[in-house]
């Protein structure tokens, strides 16, 4: 061999021989391992609910049903009427007193009422006694004035036909030139709170 032929061989990389790679033969799974993954794949079927029980006649289930909605509502509008008669009774009520609020108060100046008409009826004896009872009559007719502001008026009687529901006859008397049932005279004032009657007047009627 010549020597280029030896410088030949010497330049040229030496292949390296890899080792053939020998696959292993797969391992056999054991029989409990087979079991359990083909246990683990099939699916289980679902368990079956139990039915419920149908009742043993529907249409009395139903008219049971039925009686108690029944029950309930008639509950429920006895109820409701319950509150709006409390409603009513509380606004009736309400008004009421708003209406009436000085009925108390009225009843306790009718005395005094009838006082100072006593008092004016009576004739002064001189000129300063007149100046007094002029006096006393302007207060008289300012308490008028606000008892009538607030509903409170004289029922008028005098020359009327007799009214069993405003009038009290105290006694009967038999009058030339008038008729049967008229008023001829009064001998106390009677007095109302707008259409409510505070004192009855107290009359003679005529027979």
């Amino acid at each position: 061999m010549s020597e280029e032929e030896m410088k030949e061989q010497e330049t040229k990389p030496v292949e390296e021989e890899t080792p053939q790679q020998t696959e292993e033969p797969p391992k056999e799974e054991s029989s409990e391992a087979q079991e359990t993954s083909e246990q683990a794949e099939e699916v289980k079927p679902e368990e079956a609910k139990p039915e419920e029980e149908a009742p043993e006649d529907l249409n009395a289930v139903i008219a049971e049903k039925d009686l108690q909605i029944a029950k309930l509502k008639n509950a429920y509008a006895m109820a409701y009427a319950d509150t709006e008669n409390t409603r009513k009774r509380l606004t009736k009520e309400y008004e009421s007193n708003m209406k009436y609020h000085i009925q108390s108060f009225a009843l306790e100046i009718l005395p005094v009422l009838d006082n100072c008409e006593r008092a004016l009826a009576l004739k002064p004896e001189d000129a300063g006694d007149e100046n007094y009872r002029k006096a006393f009559e302007m207060v008289f007719k300012q308490l008028n004035a606000a008892l009538k502001k607030e509903g409170v008026e004289e029922i008028e009687a005098l020359e009327q036909e007799y009214d069993p529901n405003w009038m009290q006859a105290m006694m009967m008397e038999h009058v030339e030139g008038v008729e049967p049932g008229k008023v001829t005279a009064v001998l106390q004032k009677g007095y109302k709170l707008k259409d409510r009657l505070l004192r009855a007047a107290m009359v003679k009627v005529s027979e």
